[in-house]
């Protein structure tokens, strides 16, 4: 998982999201600003190399520059150490119900760990990089900061289960999920306003926005209360029912066929629209302001995340510190997904660890025999790549009912 982080958010970042900023852009577009980065020295020059703002720009321009060229290497490497893992990319083809067919072994995780300490190295520049030439697009073009700027509304599903807490009952959830290594939580106007799973689960409501569909609300629930007794709302994903009714688009009425996921804030009655910033902004945002991750490799201190990297071919051992910022924009939400790439790559270095003491322990299980009960119902959160992820399921007499609904959809810029 921490594999598919870096190759997803280091071939959209570097091969898609930087063209807006390379040279070949920006000297087409506004060469009075590309002027002024041939005159800027580079803050982090030390790290990443480049003297100036606008060298960094012309590497990462499309199909020439080293940057971009580096970027699509890494992405293969990072892609080999999630089919060491997973089998194939991108559907994985040793996860199964119960468990995984990948046999725990040391020259497995070796194997793992000679790839990721190859890329370490264009993690750091990476982020030395990006705050480079975001920082000089503020200081440049006063006003900036208002591009692609919404009101905070963040949601982070939490990502990386903590084995030692984790036991997928829904009783237990809320202690589970903020021990997780990325933690849930909703932001709204740069507040937490919860970082409990049951609290999520029990807001999610399903509407039919400008959707082909019949509304469900007349019909019988499936689900009334959630184990712990909670009352579950009738357009709660437990509660959908997808009645397709086809019509002629209307952009004054009905024209989609996609559904309207919000979230329901019960302090002020309010269905949000939830934003993920892409995945990393709301996850690196949801960590920080919770301050509960504390491994040797990324701690949240409540303003913060701190990152630790250990030395690599050419750098330092480097801690990495992204700061919660003053805004929801595109800068802000580009940044993050660098900082991510670090995050997953540190946090890579600790389940590496973890795994290998498993190993000297003895304890090689990877499969749980399992039963599908007659009747049931179950939730599941996660982090895709790009945002959050959710899924729901009800069980009556060994078959599922209804329709699984649509997840929550990530917002990628």
């Amino acid at each position: 998982e921490a594999a598919e982080y870096i190759f997803d958010h280091t071939i959209f970042q570097d091969n898609l999201v930087f063209v807006d900023f390379c040279e070949a852009m920006v000297k087409a577009t506004n060469p009075s600003v590309l002027a002024r980065a041939e005159r800027t020295e580079a803050r982090n020059g030390n790290i990443h190399g480049y003297r100036t703002i606008a060298d960094i720009m012309r590497a990462f321009n499309p199909f020439e520059g080293e940057v971009y060229k580096e970027a699509l290497k890494v992405s293969r490497i990072t892609r080999e150490m999630f089919c060491l893992m997973e089998g194939r990319h991108v559907h994985p083809s040793t996860l199964y119900p119960g468990g995984v067919g990948t046999m725990p072994e040391p020259t497995t995780f070796t194997d793992y760990l000679s790839r990721l300490i190859r890329v370490i190295d264009f993690v750091k520049k990476a982020v030395a990089m990006n705050d480079d030439v975001f920082d000089f697009f503020y200081e440049a073009l006063p006003g900036y900061e208002e591009v692609g700027r919404r009101r905070i509304m963040l949601g982070c599903w939490g990502a990386w289960q903590n084995p030692e807490v984790c036991d997928y009952r829904y009783e237990t959830m809320s202690e589970w999920g903020r021990a997780m290594y990325v933690t849930p939580g909703i932001i709204v106007d740069g507040r937490l306003v919860t970082n409990d799973l049951v609290d999520i689960n029990l807001g999610i409501r399903i509407l039919l926005g400008s959707s082909y569909y019949e509304d469900w609300g007349n019909e019988e629930p499936f689900v009334t209360h959630d184990p712990l007794g909670n009352p579950v709302d009738m357009r709660h994903p437990w509660n959908q029912t997808t009645v397709p009714l086809p019509q002629k688009r209307d952009f004054s009425g009905n024209y989609s066929w996609v559904m309207s996921p919000r979230w329901y804030d019960k302090n002020t009655n309010e269905h949000l629209a939830l934003d993920t910033g892409g995945g990393p902004l709301a996850r690196l945002w949801s960590t920080a302001l919770n301050g509960l991750v504390d491994t040797p490799y990324v701690k949240a201190t409540g303003h913060s995340v701190q990152i630790s990297l250990p030395k690599s071919e050419k750098l330092p051992e480097m801690t990495l510190e992204w700061k919660i910022p003053q805004w929801s924009n595109t800068i802000e939400r580009d940044r993050a997904r660098p900082y991510f790439v670090a995050y997953a790559a540190a946090m890579a270095f600790n389940f590496l660890e973890k795994a290998m003491g498993f190993i000297r322990a003895g304890d090689t299980k990877v499969f749980e025999n399992y039963e599908v009960p007659d009747e049931a119902i179950g939730c599941g959160f996660h982090e895709a790549v790009r945002g959050v992820l959710s899924h729901h399921l009800v069980i009556k007499e060994g078959g599922i009912c209804g329709d699984t609904p649509p997840p929550m959809i990530p917002y990628s810029e």
